[in-house]
């Protein structure tokens, strides 16, 4: 029996009605995937993403109140990872994303694409300003959350925080509080700064004043991956090595038995943070040192709460402006970083090494949760061509790790070099700096 929707092959018939004019109904030619090319056949067989709910029930109203008493003024108690009511005094810790949401677990069964409710696509038209009802007076209190998450009643002076999740990437799945006060954090960046001074810039110097260190919540995404890998390519092991010629002829030779290589490694990633701000993926050294916060990981995210705007009362933060989707071929990368280091041991006894010619990586699964991870950050403007370059000293908010680049006086870089004849050793030192 014919097919009614494909058009004969015999005369042509053009009138009004024809199978040329009246478009064939939905459906009626099934799409094969394999005739698809690869990544809109994998977009097109992947499951819809699975949405975890983050958020926080009890603060929707947007007020963070002690368990105690009730009051909302609530802090977080600096140096630890406490809530403290500033009325009673009465100090609590909240409850860790892991244990309340089960991230910990079963990354070895993740399959497709699971996102905890922070970590969503933003909306294109999600507005930054947000406004509650106060439940005391029936005031309405605005936030803007492009610049605060924290707000208090004009009437009744209660404390509101934006503790909804909303769609403008304001508010993350959870928060790793400070632990490093801002004089400790001071005194590492004025220690690293001391260490280099000799060599630094004048006007650096001359400016330089560590009180001014901000403390900021920059936004990650922190992933969960269940992978496997398989690389292949040709190693070497050494047989013999012997010389030829004389004097300014002479060369090294060698003799060594090539084997094809092949390896297959399934493997999971715990916690993998990825910036998720636009601004600090800009990697740009000729304008700026961003490069310098990657030094400073990696945080404990096994210890980050459920997020709460009391932790950001007099902090500032960044918001998320990247989509998973942004991230994806960066975490791809970086998954198949990991994976050729898990198969490292495994080639030990080549001695001349291996190259690998053929890579193919397979994510069967992954979790994003969205998190604001706490830095304090001490920066200084270059003046110089194309917007000169914007240098950074971060201390890692919860283990004190420091790293920055101070600007350098070249002449005396340049003579110091010639003398010592360690040029490379002091670039290396003065202007990318090391841990303090």
């Amino acid at each position: 029996m014919s097919n009614p929707h494909v058009p004969s092959q015999g005369p042509q018939v053009n009138g009004p009605g024809s199978p040329q004019q009246v478009p064939p109904p939905p459906g009626s030619f099934p799409i094969d995937p394999a005739t698809l090319p690869a990544a809109i056949r994998d977009e097109l067989l992947a499951p819809d993403p699975v949405a975890i709910n983050t958020s926080a029930e009890e603060l929707k109203d947007g007020l963070n109140r002690c368990p105690k008493c009730g009051a909302t003024e609530v802090r977080h108690k600096p140096g630890t990872d406490l809530l403290v009511c500033l009325y009673c005094r009465n100090e609590w810790h909240g409850e860790r994303v892991e244990e309340a949401f089960g991230f910990g677990e079963g990354i070895d069964q993740l399959k497709g694409t699971v996102i905890a409710s922070g970590a969503q696509n933003i909306a294109a038209d999600a507005a930054s300003l947000m406004s509650f009802k106060c439940a005391g007076c029936g005031a309405e209190v605005t936030v803007n959350t492009e610049s605060a998450m924290t707000a208090r009643c004009h009437w009744c002076r209660h404390v509101f925080g934006v503790n909804e999740q909303v769609a403008n990437g304001a508010v993350p799945d959870a928060i790793l509080p400070f632990r490093i006060k801002k004089d400790d954090a001071v005194a590492r960046i004025r220690q690293f700064v001391d260490k280099r001074r000799l060599f630094a810039l004048k006007a650096f110097k001359d400016q330089f004043t560590p009180d001014n260190v901000t403390c900021v919540y920059l936004p990650y995404m922190i992933v969960d991956i269940n992978a496997s890998a398989d690389v292949a390519g040709k190693a070497e092991i050494e047989t013999r090595r012997y010389t030829r010629g004389n004097g300014k002829d002479k060369k090294t030779y060698y003799d060594a038995d090539v084997y094809q290589v092949q390896r297959h490694v399934d493997f999971t990633v715990d916690d993998l943070p990825m910036e998720s701000a636009s601004s600090r993926r800009n990697l740009d050294t000729r304008t700026n040192t961003n490069n310098i916060i990657n030094t400073i990981l990696p945080f404990d995210t096994k210890n980050a709460v459920k997020w709460n705007a009391s932790y950001l009362v007099g902090v500032t933060s960044e918001k998320r402006n990247l989509d998973v989707a942004h991230l994806l071929p960066h975490l791809e990368d970086q998954v198949l970083s990991i994976a050729r280091a898990q198969v490292v041991a495994s080639v030990n006894r080549y001695d001349r090494g291996v190259r690998w010619e053929q890579e193919q990586l397979s994510v069967h699964g992954t979790r994003w949760v969205s998190m604001y991870l706490p830095v304090w950050l001490y920066s200084y403007h270059q003046p110089g061509k194309n917007g000169g370059l914007l240098h950074y000293i971060a201390v890692n908010g919860r283990t004190g790790e420091t790293m920055g680049s101070v600007p350098v006086q070249q002449w005396k870089l340049l003579t110091a070099a010639l003398a010592t004849g360690t040029f490379l050793e002091a670039i290396a030192l003065w202007v990318i700096g090391s841990s303090s």
